[in-house]
């Protein structure tokens, strides 16, 4: 067997070693996922429930030590890990708590002499692809809603963050699922290919890059099954003229480097309204003065390394393009002491003097740093942010909601924000458009992707 190698970011040590799953595996994998699909999905909805309850459970007990875990796999301060775990809780618990409405059956009005509605049955195997930046914000979104519908679910973690997929097996076992509805596989590329075009697999749900959601899609081109891919962003944000200019700044600031900027909804472009522009780009500088790059190991550290010194390269080299071609860096890297070249440690950059001819304004960039222009009115702003190939969520900072919904409704967008960026709310559908992806996740619309519609037309005949 081929091994999985974890570098740590932190200092570039082997953080975990393990044992890559081969095509034999997977066999194994799926013969026992679909010999216990039958039983689980033929479970009343209650207990099936109370096994997923249980996972979630299994987790939440383990929180400080998965805390840790995050950190030194992926980079991200200590301090803010254990949120992770707390919002895969609520997010897990939500999609628990409206699973009774959301797979109801659906009756249309009456019609006599017939029986008429439809139900939502599980697809069967799904396999579920996740990545490392929110490893289980991103995971829970498919895993939980699949698992009680009724599907066996086997998922494939990124090996930058496989102890991910360790721990939801623990917790299922701990729980008590059923041998065979919940597994995990550890797979190259290659082999990830094999899973997700094999006869047996029902669905896919993937989180990852543009490039990795068209492999997919590739190793799909044969088989005609749901597939969701939430891909990348370059998620927009507008501070209209009437905005609130000191809670736009700290959100803002925050949206833009919470994790380093490795957000699949993080703000990687910013237009502000020509009257507060100026004082604007000044808050924002000095609060990001104010961060403290470090090891994510320490207490006072506020924003870690990236994932992998090549996606620190990435953006650096992204930056320096735009400063080239004429964007001015506001933040001296020699104020963060940690930045350095060569590492993975990298210093949290505004560009001003920014446009749409340059890559860091259009191109993802995953990473800290942040475009900011200044515009004349609302339909400047619009035309900027649907200027993209791209379309995860937007924001709008603004004090008129009547402004917002309207303005909303023109920006291709799967999410409109206003006056908050950067987050997920359960109770809403997690889309996006363009090259985002297509495929829906939490909410009650969530249920109906990893179930398929079955309709029931009985006759009477007497």
């Amino acid at each position: 067997m081929s091994k999985i190698q974890t570098i740590s970011p932190i200092d570039g040590t082997l953080y975990y070693s393990g044992e890559q799953h081969n095509l034999n595996d997977i066999e194994k994998a799926l013969k026992s996922a679909r010999s216990a699909f039958q039983d689980w999905a033929g479970l009343p909805l209650a207990e099936r429930k109370k096994f997923v309850s249980g996972l979630v459970d299994a987790i939440e007990k383990d929180k400080n030590e998965i805390a840790l875990e995050i950190t030194w796999q992926m980079g991200r301060p200590l301090g803010q890990s254990p949120w992770e775990i707390n919002g895969f809780v609520d997010r897990a618990r939500y999609m628990i708590g409206i699973a009774d409405e959301a797979l109801s059956p659906y009756k249309p009005a009456e019609k006599a002499g017939f029986n008429r509605w439809i139900e939502h049955e599980p697809l069967g195997v799904v396999t579920v692809l996740s990545p490392w930046n929110y490893p289980y914000l991103t995971s829970v979104n498919a895993i939980v809603p699949a698992l009680v519908a009724g599907n066996a679910v086997i998922l494939k973690h990124s090996n930058q963050t496989p102890l991910v997929a360790e721990r939801y097996l623990k917790a299922a076992r701990t729980a008590g699922l059923p041998e065979g509805v919940f597994q995990i596989l550890h797979l190259n590329h290659e082999n990830t290919a094999a899973l997700i075009s094999n006869p047996g697999i029902d669905g896919v749900y993937f989180t990852g890059s543009v490039e990795a959601g068209i492999a997919v899609q590739k190793s799909l081109n044969e088989k005609f099954i749901p597939c969701g891919l939430e891909l990348g962003g370059k998620d927009p944000a507008y501070v209209r003229a009437d905005a609130d200019l000191d809670y736009a700044v700290n959100n803002l600031v925050d949206g833009s480097f919470f994790n380093s900027g490795q957000s699949c909804c993080g703000i990687e472009r910013i237009y502000v309204h020509e009257n507060l522009y100026d004082r604007f780009v000044d808050g924002f500088v000095n609060l990001t003065n104010e961060y403290v790059l470090g090891n994510p190991l320490d207490a006072s550290t506020n924003i870690g390394p990236m994932v992998k010194t090549s996606a620190a390269a990435f953006v650096r080299q992204q930056t320096e393009d735009a400063i080239a071609q004429g964007a001015k860096a506001l933040i001296s890297e020699s104020h963060f002491k940690a930045s350095e070249k060569g590492t993975p440690y990298l210093a949290p950059q505004v560009l001003i003097n920014v446009n749409h001819t340059m890559d860091v304004m259009t191109e993802e960039s995953f990473g800290p740093v942040v475009g900011i222009m200044k515009v004349s009115d609302d339909r400047e702003a619009v035309r900027l942010m649907n200027d993209s190939k791209y379309g995860l969520t937007a924001s709008i900072w603004t004090e008129d909601e009547l402004k917002a919904a309207e303005l909303g409704r023109q920006v291709e967008t799967g999410t409109v924000f206003m006056n908050r960026c950067d987050y997920l709310d359960p109770a809403l559908a997690w889309t996006g458009v363009k090259n985002t992806g297509r495929g829906i996740t939490l909410s009650g619309l969530g249920y109906q992707h990893v179930t398929h519609a079955k309709s029931y037309h009985l006759r009477t005949i007497k």
